[in-house]
């Protein structure tokens, strides 16, 4: 089947758009867009079709890129003004890409055993979400195998579903640290950190892909338990007056709405 490109772009804008927003991971919102198995095996599998895979990665890269430029900054602000309208969005988009995922599921019949992925991807990405977060003062001059080891723990985060970057390196206590290195382009300490993050990004891939091929059921709702563990983190609270209610409303069936007809556009 002939590869929509513009889309592949376009749905790499919306990821990089939304990494940088608090409770909202790159892993969950490729999820949500139905793109994420494609990202796994064309990394996972690279070599297997160079060009094509490639070409892909480079578009979603590149959407990537533009999608943290243009709109990361548009949503913070959003999200300060309206942090109730917009977090009801993203839950509503993680409402809508639940049957998408189920499906992936390829659930047949129903089994006590099932449900018990569920609950463990929620309560890992929930548990890790109220670990408390180091002092982010961050280390001057780590290592480069702590940097290496850290790059491969960040990948981690990278990949999976609904868990956040951002957080992972406030708990290792080197968020402010990696921002002002990416700000001056600090090379001796990006570079291993790099490294690290594309050895991990190669391995987790190479697992995943080879788990969503021999047991698509139990990956699959592992990966969903994953990225409702991320909902307790962005969920807001409750709007306060009829006003508050309606636009959150509207917001939750926007979101809603908007992912499952992606989603059904890809079936």
């Amino acid at each position: 089947m002939k590869e929509n490109w513009l889309k592949i772009f376009l749905k790499g804008l919306c990821v990089g758009g939304t990494m940088l927003v608090p409770g909202v991971s790159g892993g969950s919102m490729a999820m949500i867009l139905g793109i994420y198995d494609k990202l796994i095996t064309s990394v996972s599998s690279f070599f297997a079709c160079k060009k094509r895979n490639a070409l892909f990665l480079l578009l979603f890269a590149l959407g990537g890129g533009a999608g943290m430029l243009l709109f990361a900054n548009p949503l913070l602000y959003l999200l300060e003004r309206y942090p109730l309208v917009l977090r009801w969005f993203f839950i509503g988009a993680v409402a809508g890409s639940t049957p998408m995922m189920l499906k992936k599921a390829q659930i047949h019949s129903v089994s006590w055993r099932l449900p018990v992925f569920l609950v463990v991807g929620f309560s890992a990405v929930a548990l890790f979400s109220i670990l408390p977060a180091a002092d982010a003062s961050g280390a001057e001059n780590p290592g480069a195998l702590f940097l290496i080891c850290a790059g491969l723990v960040a990948a981690v985060a990278l990949v999976l579903p609904g868990i956040s970057v951002s957080y992972l390196l406030l708990m290792m206590d080197m968020y402010n640290t990696v921002i002002q290195s990416i700000s001056r382009l600090y090379l001796p300490y990006l570079l291993p950190l790099g490294a690290g993050v594309l050895l991990g990004i190669i391995l987790t891939t190479k697992l995943l892909e080879r788990a969503m091929e021999k047991h698509p059921q139990q990956t699959y709702l592992l990966i969903l338990g994953f990225v409702l563990g991320s909902l307790p983190e962005l969920f807001p609270g409750f709007p306060v007056s009829v006003p508050q209610w309606l636009m959150c409303l509207f917001s939750l069936a926007l979101g809603g709405g908007a992912i499952w007809l992606l989603s059904s556009q890809e079936a």
